[in-house]
């Protein structure tokens, strides 16, 4: 059975693939502010999630989502979260991450001729603390540091670093999408609860006190 998370990861590889050798499919899919701005291709904010810079840009993308978005699909289909509709919540969940996270890159880069943005980074980081949001306590590799640490311990330093790193401002690598993917997914998963009766912020305080005990 093929799960919502293996789709997306067939569907981001075929169309990732398809734009390494075809520079149009590149250009008509790529996150663009001007074009958002005076063409109103809006799109662009979801399709250029669907494409890559490069085959480690993908492989670490998609490896990161598949470790990720397997345990969260689950828990999600879980009767004590979303039951029957989990699938649903799984797929807003990605698709939201890859508008919300770029709000503030358009913003910013709205009337800028020369500004580009690809990949499924801020989506992925949503999938990644969500499931943290969840399993506080999972544990976390983090290079160069040879043990896995706590999600919760994970994440701060996470976030610290790609605020470091976005407002240093050097490379291609849009920052900003990681940081603002990865409150959205907290905080999806945090509303989204709600409606369920569970208690997703308790969850998380409660598997921290845990943890110490």
């Amino acid at each position: 059975m093929i799960t919502i998370t293996i789709a997306i990861i067939i569907l981001t590889c075929v169309i990732s693939f398809t734009a390494f050798s075809n520079e149009k499919v590149t250009d008509d899919l790529i996150f663009y502010p001007p074009a958002v701005t005076n063409r109103n291709q809006w799109y662009r904010f979801i399709t250029c999630g669907f494409i890559h810079a490069d085959f480690m840009h993908l492989f670490f993308n998609m490896y990161s989502f598949y470790l990720f978005g397997k345990l969260l699909e689950r828990v999600f289909n879980d009767p004590v979260l979303f039951g029957e509709q989990g699938k649903i919540f799984f797929i807003l969940l990605y698709i939201s991450a890859l508008f919300v996270c770029l709000l503030p890159t358009y913003l910013k880069h709205k009337n800028d001729y020369h500004y580009r943005s690809l990949g499924a980074s801020g989506a992925v980081s949503a999938v990644i603390f969500a499931g943290i949001f969840l399993f506080p306590t999972i544990g976390m590799g983090i290079f160069p540091i040879p043990f896995s640490i706590p999600g919760f311990v994970f994440g701060p330093l996470y976030l610290i670093l790609s605020a470091y790193l976005a407002k240093k401002g050097r490379g291609n690598i849009n920052h900003s999408a990681h940081i603002w993917g990865a409150v959205w997914g907290v905080v999806f998963v945090a509303v989204a609860s709600m409606f369920t009766g569970f208690n997703a912020i308790g969850n998380f305080i409660n598997s921290i006190q845990d943890y110490f005990r």
